[in-house]
């Protein structure tokens, strides 16, 4: 199941720009564009970079290495709509903004086991 998660006090971030917090185990940017909070998975697909670290115009965030453009609103790279990274609902409770993560899969018993694991033999 889904959950709200706390993520920084209203104010936190500055009109017009973008943040990464730590929440959950996820780097996640959060916007503020004419008055509405955003949330989009901070890591670029192409390379990495820290998308809340972009340049913010007209509801998009230009990654800082690359120059590729995402919607802040739903994720979607805006120079090839094939291409997203992932999107969050955001609300304001009692001046705390909070980001919505989808609930994490279960792991089964054909999955791989984690790394600490395996990746050391």
């Amino acid at each position: 199941m889904s959950q709200f998660y706390k993520v920084a006090k209203e104010g936190a971030v500055p009109e017009g720009e973008g943040r990464a917090f730590a929440v959950e185990g996820r780097m996640v940017g959060v916007y503020l564009l004419d008055g509405e909070y955003f949330a989009l998975n901070d890591f670029c697909p192409h390379m990495g970079a820290s998308l809340a670290g972009g340049y913010v115009e007209d509801h998009a965030v230009s990654c800082p290495w690359h120059a590729w453009r995402f919607s802040v609103k739903d994720g979607t790279w805006l120079d090839n709509p094939k291409i997203k990274t992932d999107s969050y609902p955001v609300r304001v409770e009692d001046g705390i903004i909070e980001v919505q993560f989808p609930a994490r899969k279960e792991a089964s018993s054909g999955d791989a086991p984690p790394c600490s694991e395996t990746c050391g033999q």
